[in-house]
């Protein structure tokens, strides 16, 4: 399969392994190109005869630090574009789903918003000890839509997941295996010796047997994603257009401390 038309995705082959790499700039920040690729990534790879097994990591010293802030303003002064991407971002989330080759996430660095969900949503995520990984939608003035409402409670259980969306603290990858959020914090130069360790596991095993328990496992995922995906999007839509996102936005860039109103 082609991947050449990819900008902000690069591709290397290992056998019937496929690695994926997120190359989109120093924090591999999500714009609307990443976003739109991500929405049709794993889909193609699915349909990719030669790989059996997907390596999904990230450029550099991050994974994906969720969104660009230049992305998000332009969003902010033209709404339509917030509601153009709606589509593409139950993709990224099905995508992943409906996968039914095994993927494993190399946490390689900072894993933000939209970023930790594609973390999350892969079937086994193994880290750098020192990795960043939470969702701050809340401290960027959004609702988690594009993702982290579906899948944190079902790792780590409602009252631990409703802490960490509702304060969009970000833990490390040490306390992330911790809780059971991920599976695997390792120092830095074994990070590599364990993604290829459970690549190995997995290819050992007869590859429609990994798909099809895969696909079973999902199975409920799917079906949480499919009740909660709608309204989650609509509610961060809803969350654009208040005076407190232009505010957290402008904080940020600003770097200076929010004034939130409540409006």
């Amino acid at each position: 399969m082609d991947f050449d038309r990819y900008q902000r995705l690069t591709f290397e082959r290992r056998a019937r392994v496929l690695w994926v790499t997120i190359d989109a700039g120093p924090m591999n920040a999500v714009d609307f190109e990443l976003h739109e690729e991500l929405a049709q990534v794993f889909f193609a790879v699915q349909s990719d005869d030669d790989s059996d097994l997907i390596v999904l990591t990230g450029a550099g010293r991050a994974f994906c630090a969720g969104g660009d802030m230049d992305w998000f303003q332009e969003m902010i002064d033209d709404p339509a574009k917030f509601r153009g991407i709606t589509t593409d971002a139950k993709r990224i989330v099905n995508g992943l789903l409906e996968l039914e080759k095994p993927i494993i996430c190399r946490l390689n660095g900072a894993a933000a918003g939209l970023g930790a969900s594609i973390a999350l949503l892969c079937d086994v995520i193994i880290a750098d000890e020192r990795a960043l990984i939470g969702d701050p939608h809340v401290k960027v003035g959004l609702v988690a839509g594009d993702g982290g409402a579906v899948i944190w409670p079902q790792l780590i259980g409602f009252a631990r997941a409703k802490e960490m969306l509702l304060t969009g603290d970000m833990l490390r990858a040490s306390e992330a295996a911790a809780m059971g959020l991920i599976n695997y914090a390792v120092p830095a130069d074994e990070l590599d010796a364990k993604v290829d360790e459970m690549v190995g596991k997995i290819t050992a095993n007869p590859r429609w047997a990994v798909r099809w328990t895969k696909t079973a496992v999902n199975l409920v995922l799917r079906d949480i994603a499919n009740k909660v995906m709608d309204a989650a999007i609509a509610y961060e839509i809803s969350s654009n257009s208040t005076r407190d996102r232009q505010e957290a936005v402008s904080a940020f860039v600003e770097k200076r401390a929010p004034n939130y109103t409540g409006e």
